[in-house]
């Protein structure tokens, strides 16, 4: 039915030439119509490394070619080059099925509503900000704000001075984002996530409060918001009918990371499913502690009974069979899923290894000896990845990289935007833009020489007095340490706050910042390397309201402040935690400590449905893995930094998901193997103790 349709519209018979069956039913799903296709509820089940994306791509390049307009189409996905490298494939896609015809979709990219949930709830924001009681020029604050935000609350409230020690700004971020996220009570939140903090209830109401004060008094949004305004928005049965008559189509990527109220606002824009199509994998729900619910994708079926349509993708084009084979043992252990059984298109004889050895350091001189011997073999290193639970359990291995002189990048480290000297300039034009922005407002002002929290909060009160008015800042009597930079500063300010081109804005505001630099930070001339970065990346927006939201609602993950070695063009060994790996692929994986107590974690084991997730966090680990998987096994965690000698530890018990049925799809490897060399047949040398000889003097 779907190729006579496509033929019947003279589409090319290109398209979709490379995808298999499955692929081809879930691009092409839904009868086409004179108006576009039209198609109920469509739930695509993804399994790890079966084409997700492309697969993806073409339903969008299906729907544009079948006739559906781009500005009735929404694509939501979790990250902006996400949804740009969907729609750079579509295009593509577009151009081969339709070459003779000419037709061009660069433009139907532009028009089309794409981007992460909170990009387009932005975008819908400032539209219908007046129905919402909103300024449509409000601001939009990143994580590290809002934690200065709440801190300030904390402060306001005389909570950073109990005799007890309250909770600190990133955890109190923590519990305000998942309560509103998860739309629990505070009650329950802190019950089943946060319990040591269960008597701080009624201080941390208080406090929450207070935050959405600051917050509404300053004109400010955080990412919760965006969510939660346009929650608010969906609501109202005559907005969320205008907004959803809108779209003919809404595609959701990773819909297995949606949270409670992303799936409310979908159900909101397409109440009876027309037109939804969402894509995930429930094997892949892992983020739980950003209050993703994988309920959300195991009961999209029953939501939409009995019109929803569910394809699920089984052949898996990223990892051999060997590997494909224990991914689906531990998988079919899951108490509730939906049943899959990925297959490979690449073969091996070689089984995955499960490594058992005496602790972690010797895990890291196995790991190191296995790396070294593949890079040698032609492997290069950053086609190898270390993943791991906790960031902090590479500790071991990091100084063994080092001593060894191998070049390694660890994700999860600090951001572009969260380098001081980029908050720095941004702050500027944050104040400008919104003047009620006083969390902008106080970093700027302490940019200058000789004005601290104190001058900076006076300004701040002087300006707010004079309704907010750039001459009230000129007029203010800075400390005669700013005397000299004030009337540059506050023509600047006046300057950009006045003007609505942004063309050159950033290059003023580059001008002014770089005699300070070298007054406020060290390594001023790799700092200054990010600034120009920043001056380039402001020529691609339109507008600085655009350039300030985008910038922070999907933020470049680089930082010239961690631009060391290793260089960009050298080869470097990946480091990463498993939830910073989700999407990745490598050719050799090996996975740290697969041991009771980390996978899964020690406190989940009193949680079923965490037991779950932490089955899941393994099975895409495992999954990262082209050709090569090594679970390692240390059978002794020391309690301290000695090893061996005198050093506490505890032994580690064989994770509960390493069941006898997984374990029969791995080699089981016991390392070192007591010869002098890897693969010798030598005797074992003598070993002397000699540590216990030296602790026996003191006997």
């Amino acid at each position: 039915m779907n190729e006579a349709s496509l033929a019947s519209s003279d589409h090319s018979p290109a398209f979709g030439a490379g995808l298999n069956e499955p692929q081809r039913l879930a691009a092409t799903w839904g009868t086409p119509s004179a108006t576009g296709p039209q198609s109920g509820p469509l739930l695509i089940i993804a399994g790890a490394g079966t084409g997700k994306t492309n697969t993806l791509a073409h339903r969008v390049a299906w729907l544009l070619l079948s006739g559906v307009r781009p500005e009735r189409m929404s694509l939501m996905t979790f990250s902006r080059r996400a949804a740009q490298e969907m729609l750079r494939r579509a295009e593509r896609i577009t151009t081969e099925a339709m070459a003779a015809k000419g037709h061009s979709m660069s433009s139907a990219a532009r028009h089309m509503w794409s981007g992460t949930f909170h990009s387009i709830a932005n975008r819908l924001l400032r539209e219908f900000a007046r129905s919402l009681q909103l300024d449509p020029a409000f601001s939009v604050i990143d994580r590290g704000d809002s934690g200065d935000l709440i801190d300030l609350a904390r402060q306001d409230l005389g909570l950073a001075k109990k005799s007890k020690r309250f909770p600190r700004k990133d955890t109190c971020l923590g519990i305000y984002s998942h309560r509103v996220n998860t739309g629990k009570t505070l009650s329950d939140t802190l019950e089943q996530v946060y319990p040591w903090c269960g008597e701080w209830e009624a201080e941390l109401n208080a406090l929450f409060r207070r935050y959405v004060e600051i917050k509404q008094a300053q004109e400010l949004l955080d990412y919760d918001d965006l969510l939660l305004y346009w929650h608010a928005l969906m609501q109202e049965p005559s907005l969320a009918a205008e907004i959803g008559s809108r779209f003919d189509h809404v595609l959701v990527d990773e819909y297995q990371d949606t949270n409670v109220l992303q799936a409310d606002i979908l159900m909101a824009l397409k109440p009876e499913g027309d037109g939804l199509c969402v894509v995930g994998d429930d094997a892949q729900s892992i983020y739980s502690f950003r209050a993703a619910s994988v309920e959300n994708i195991l009961t999209f079926p029953e939501r939409f009974s009995p019109a929803a349509q569910t394809i699920t993708l089984e052949q898996n084009y990223r990892s051999v069979q060997p590997i494909l084979d224990a991914a689906n043992a531990l998988i079919a252990e899951s108490q509730r899923q939906y049943q899959k059984h990925l297959h490979a298109t690449k073969q091996s004889g070689q089984k995955p290894r499960y490594v058992s050895v005496e602790d972690t350091v010797d895990q890291s001189l196995y790991i190191v000896e296995q790396i070294l011997a593949q890079r040698e073999a032609g492997t290069l290193l950053r086609d190898q990845a270390v993943l791991m639970r906790k960031a902090h359990d590479s500790d071991a291995l990091e100084l063994e990289l080092v001593r060894r002189n191998i070049p390694y990048v660890k994700y999860g480290g600090l951001k572009f935007l969260e380098a001081a000297h980029v908050k720095d300039v941004l702050a500027l034009l944050r104040f400008a833009d919104n003047p009620k922005n006083r969390l902008a407002g106080f970093r700027t002002l302490q940019l200058l020489p000789g004005i601290g929290p104190a001058t900076a909060e006076q300004c701040l009160q002087t300006f707010e007095a004079d309704g907010f008015r750039p001459a009230a800042l000129g007029s203010f009597a800075a400390p005669a340490a700013a005397a000299q930079d004030w009337p540059e500063f506050t023509g600047l300010y006046a300057a950009l706050h006045a003007s609505t081109a942004w063309a050159g804005q950033m290059t003023r505001v580059r001008a002014w910042y770089e005699p300070h630099l070298e007054r406020l930070h060290g390594a001023a001339h790799v700092r200054a390397g990010d600034i120009e970065q920043l001056e380039a990346m402001a020529t691609r927006f339109g507008s600085r309201e655009q350039f300030l939201t985008e910038l922070t609602l999907d933020p470049p993950q680089a930082s010239g402040d961690e631009a060391g070695p290793p260089l960009r063009d050298e080869d470097y060994l990946i480091l990463s935690t498993v939830h910073s790996a989700k999407g990745q692929e490598w050719d050799n994986v090996f996975v740290l400590n697969v041991t009771d107590g980390t996978f899964p974690s020690e406190f989940a084991t009193d949680d079923a449905a965490a037991i779950e997730e932490e089955r899941r966090l393994l099975y895409v680990a495992m999954t990262r893995a082209r050709n090569d998987l090594h679970l390692m096994a240390p059978l002794k965690h020391y309690v301290t930094q000695q090893r061996r000698y005198g050093g506490k530890h505890i032994y580690g018990a064989r994770s509960r998901f390493m069941t006898d049925g997984l374990m029969a799809t791995f080699d089981e490897v016991s390392w070192p193997n007591n010869s002098t060399e890897p693969g010798s047949t030598a005797e074992p040398r003598a070993s002397v103790d000699v540590g216990r000889r030296m602790r026996s003097m003191w006997d």
